[in-house]
């Protein structure tokens, strides 16, 4: 079975798997088709997390497919240059990208079918077109001012001056080539030669910092995953530096509280209590997260002591029942990515993540290559001495984060929710919506959601007005929110039956098939 945002992507993946390819096949397939035909999400110019189990045993694998800073990145030159922040577009947002060393990485060593074979669909996709979706015209139309900061990104991504409307036939020649070198020549064909050359070239013309070494000697890597119980279940994520670690500590907190509204036969989905429940505990993890995460041996030491059930119990008995605190929550950053996830025949089960962070990342397009460049700089701090400051070769602050589930040492659920700063709290959701409310994965994804966010409490529509009543009445700020928030895929292994049971989300274009 596999699950994706985008039908084009699903087919590409299953079609690997009727071929008898494996679940890390069908995902590298599926994931460079997503990255041509939602290229406001993904694509060759972001990175890529994964969490691996193979043939259904207990060993989990993690790849950390982030990409790294140029070597003359240092707070002080950003500083020089007159910035006190990190920005979203332009030169200085860029890293360089981790996606396609991950994806060969793991095609390498645990994938069965050749590159060129799995990049095949993307490449006919990106030189003979492919039909624009309803959900991917929507998000076009919604970032066309940012297109138009780039000539090379306006000139191929506007085509005519205009986003796509939905059911045009889009093409990137450009990008087709880029893929093809890549299905020739593997990881070299990207960050070598031409390509690179193309990448940086143009970002120094832009005044980046970047150089051909910084392309040349980036490697994915293998980490050890980190891991956490919840009420049965151990959950696994990718370490620092990206921000699984709050996804844990913020069910370990609801785990802790253990309020009878939470779980069991009188607990409701959309109850008021449970969203109050989410959002303290959302305000203490996310507080966390900030002060913990990044590239730094420092985040390793706090994470692993914040993870004891000790530490959420201390936590969770500060949060009142009845009342918000007043900690802050963070505020809205614009995030795009698409999660997939896989289970073959042999029930490896895959749970893969990739981004350009903002929509169409930094917004530059490499001219020769196509090539769409992630802003993930963004998520550098330019404070001397904090854990994630800006510093050479050092990967950022990552919000894209795989879910992996696991009971009696078997898995049993691979699981994500994109969505930026939202996918801490929208996998704590998701997942209990499954676990402890009992919901079948599509009806856990259905099911309406809410964000605890800087300006407001989000609401989608579905939650009712008397909840929204009584988060009022506990001090929350409730917004009714039209847009959705995130987008999920799940697939859960019975292991008593044998079965697959996936769920993909009406709120983006994609379908789970199995077979």
């Amino acid at each position: 079975m596999i699950a994706t945002a985008h039908p084009l992507a699903t087919a590409a993946g299953l079609d690997m798997l009727r071929r008898g390819g494996n679940a890390v096949d069908a995902a590298i397939a599926a994931a460079a088709v997503l990255g041509v035909v939602e290229p406001e999400q993904s694509g060759i110019g972001g990175d890529s997390y994964a969490l691996i189990c193979p043939r259904g045993g207990s060993e989990v694998i993690a790849l950390d497919g982030a990409g790294w800073a140029p070597a003359a990145a240092t707070a002080e030159a950003y500083r020089r240059l007159g910035l006190a922040t990190v920005p979203f577009e332009g030169p200085h947002s860029v890293t360089v990208p981790g996606a396609v060393d991950a994806w060969c990485m793991l095609a390498r060593d645990l994938g069965t079918l050749p590159m060129g074979e799995l990049l095949a669909p993307a490449i006919g996709y990106a030189e003979d077109g492919h039909p624009i979706h309803e959900r991917v015209a929507y998000d076009w139309k919604t970032c066309a001012a940012r297109l138009q900061l780039d000539p090379h990104t306006r000139r191929i991504h506007l085509p005519g001056g205009r986003p796509p409307e939905t059911g045009e036939i889009f093409r990137q020649p450009e990008l087709a080539r880029t893929l093809k070198r890549i299905a020739a020549e593997g990881r070299d064909g990207f960050y070598q030669g031409a390509v690179a050359r193309d990448m940086v070239g143009y970002l120094n013309k832009l005044g980046g910092l970047h150089s051909l070494d910084d392309f040349a000697a980036y490697r994915a890597c293998y980490v050890s995953p980190i891991r956490s119980a919840y009420r049965g279940l151990d959950l696994y994520q990718c370490p620092p530096s990206g921000q699984g670690f709050a996804a844990l500590l913020l069910l370990n907190i609801i785990a802790a509280l253990d309020w009878p509204e939470l779980r069991g036969a009188d607990a409701a989905p959309l109850s008021a209590i449970r969203l109050h429940a989410l959002a303290e505990a959302a305000k203490l993890a996310y507080r966390a997260r900030d002060q913990a995460v990044g590239d730094d041996p420092r985040s390793h030491e706090l994470v692993a002591r914040q993870l004891t059930s000790d530490h959420a119990f201390s936590l969770a008995r500060g949060i009142d029942r009845r009342r918000a605190s007043d900690l802050p929550v963070p505020g809205p950053v614009p995030s795009n990515t698409t999660y997939l996830c896989v289970v073959d025949r042999a029930r490896t089960v895959v749970s893969f993540i990739n981004s350009v962070y903002q929509s169409y990342g930094s917004a530059i397009t490499a001219p020769e290559s196509g090539v769409v460049l992630q802003d993930r700089a963004a998520g550098f701090r330019l404070i001397d001495g904090h854990p994630n400051c800006i510093g050479p070769r050092k990967r950022p602050f990552h919000t894209i984060i795989p879910g992996l589930a696991m009971k009696n040492g078997k898995p049993v659920l691979a699981y994500g929710m994109v969505g930026g700063h939202f996918q801490p709290f929208g996998q704590a959701w998701l997942l209990a919506n499954w676990h402890d409310f009992g919901l079948d994965p599509q009806a856990a994804v259905d099911l309406p959601r809410a964000f605890s966010f800087g300006e407001g409490y989000r609401l989608e529509r579905g939650i009712p007005e008397t909840v929204a009543q009584e988060l009022a009445a506990m001090g929350h700020t409730p917004v009714r929110w039209e847009l959705p928030l995130g987008g999920a895929q799940m697939i859960e292994l019975d292991q008593q039956a044998n079965t697959l049971i996936g769920g993909s989300d009406a709120r983006a274009d994609g379908v789970a098939i199995g077979f």
